[in-house]
């Protein structure tokens, strides 16, 4: 009996060389530094596989990458914002879950693309005071089940939920943590809708095996880098994370 028959797993070497960097910079998005990053994963790896199946091989490798996050920055998350956040996130998650056989991926990846660079234009040319107000809670629910829906359907929550977060200043090390402890609990709700669609496969899942040593590199670099650089700093690379990922997913679309 040959390998591939035991162990099925994908062995196309261009399939490697676009989701080695993917994951390793998904690793560092999940620690907090350049946030808006990860959600360039799903389409980078969609140069070589599906994006439902992109997808559901990355649900391992996010699982030990959300322990991780949260063992980094347990001391330091808002719970009474993640009150707030959660329901939300898993209403997104179920109407994920309804629609994810209409829908189309790439569709749902360049509408959040298109958002997010109405969302930075917005920041850049009207900047917030220091005395503006955080945003209202009804958007904050909207926003946060839409991050629930485009990350269970391409892994993509970070652009939504970062438009409601972001205005209200928190720093560097409790926007980390926050962030860490909401995507494990909704990356963990995934697991049973993904099984129910049949996207958890031996194939999918022996291939995120392979690739579960990088987790933690990615991780382990972009928390040393969180947890030692200014809010200013911190906050452009959050810009600049979120303005490729918005031209990546709009671009897929278009295309």
């Amino acid at each position: 009996m040959s390998l591939p028959e035991v162990f099925p797993l994908i062995t196309d070497p261009f399939f490697y060389a676009v989701t080695i960097p993917a994951v390793l910079l998904l690793g560092v998005s999940k620690s907090g530094f350049g946030a808006g990053f990860g959600s360039l994963a799903v389409p980078m790896m969609a140069l070589a596989v599906s994006v439902p199946q992109a997808a559901a091989i990355l649900m391992p490798v996010l699982l030990v990458m959300d322990i991780l996050g949260m063992a980094a920055f347990r001391k330091d998350f808002d719970l009474k914002l993640l009150r707030f956040l959660l329901p939300w996130g898993l209403l997104g998650i179920g109407v994920g879950t309804l629609l994810f056989k209409v829908l189309d991926a790439h569709l749902v990846a360049g509408l959040v693309g298109a958002f997010t660079l109405l969302f930075l234009a917005q920041r850049l040319l009207f900047p917030p005071q220091a005395d503006s107000p955080p945003p209202p809670r009804w958007l904050g629910a909207l926003l946060t089940a839409t991050s629930g829906f485009t990350s269970f359907i391409a892994h993509a929550g970070g652009p939504p939920i970062n438009a409601y977060i972001i205005p209200m200043r928190l720093s560097p090390v409790r926007f980390t943590a926050t962030m860490a402890f909401f995507f494990f609990v909704i990356n963990l709700s995934k697991w049973i809708p993904y099984a129910w669609l049949g996207l958890l496969d031996w194939r999918n899942m022996a291939t995120s095996l392979v690739l579960l040593p990088l987790a933690p590199m990615g991780v382990w670099v972009g928390v040393r880098l969180a947890r030692r650089i200014s809010q200013k700093v911190f906050y452009r690379f959050l810009y600049t994370g979120m303005a490729l990922t918005g031209l990546k997913l709009l671009w897929d679309a278009l295309r």
